[in-house]
């Protein structure tokens, strides 16, 4: 999906538009919500909210202790 598109709405249309004519109600959904988890992801790097790999072992392994 191309961020620097449009409006959200603009690009959840693309997203429908972009798939098969016989694809059902929940492999739509399924799209829009991965193309809204993208976006989410491209705008939280682009704002530096994020860490490492490291970081991200460091913080699983804490969770086993």
């Amino acid at each position: 999906m191309d961020t620097g598109s449009g409006t959200p709405k603009n690009l959840l249309r693309k997203t429908i538009d972009d798939q098969p004519e016989d694809s059902s109600y929940e492999e739509i959904i399924r799209e829009l919500a991965f193309a809204a988890m993208v976006e989410r992801g491209l705008a939280d790097s682009i704002a530096g909210r994020t860490i490492t790999h490291e970081e991200l072992r460091k913080t699983i392994e804490s969770w086993r202790k």
